[in-house]
């Protein structure tokens, strides 16, 4: 089910939407996967931390978005949090759309994520998967 580094929905003649999930909680990253996954336009990936996101991006294509948690530390708990992930990803290419997902609520963090990079910043909630995909959708 949770495909670390590997694919789900691999397409046959049409190119999909490659969504990478980077959150530490492995059953919060897969009921997002899942969630996503429904749509039949998303290629998806996941991965339990930042470190293990950036890898692969040196390797693979460049994701049509990313959605990472912000606190990235309980797989590893030294592992860079999502502000540093997200700074990662700009240095190396500011095209890249990300979104934060966190359950900070607090103003003055949201817009630090924001001016650091990030289109959105969604806050963890009940309604907050499907607060994603019209922002997947826009990119």
């Amino acid at each position: 089910m949770n495909s670390m580094n590997g694919l789900r929905n691999k397409s046959i003649g049409r190119r999909k939407n490659r969504v990478c999930i980077v959150h530490d909680n492995e059953m919060l990253r897969m009921m997002l996967e899942d969630h996503l996954a429904e749509n039949p336009s998303y290629f998806m990936e996941t991965f339990p931390t930042g470190e293990d996101f950036l890898t692969v991006l040196e390797e693979e294509e460049i994701p049509d978005s990313i959605i990472a948690d912000f606190n990235l530390d309980s797989a590893q708990p030294k592992a860079m949090n999502g502000l540093e992930l997200l700074k990662q990803i700009k240095s190396r290419d500011r095209s890249i759309k990300v979104i934060i997902y966190a359950s900070q609520e607090q103003y003055g963090k949201a817009l630090e994520r924001i001016s650091s990079g990030a289109v959105e910043y969604i806050m963890k909630d009940k309604g907050s998967f499907q607060k994603i995909e019209p922002f997947i959708n826009a990119l």
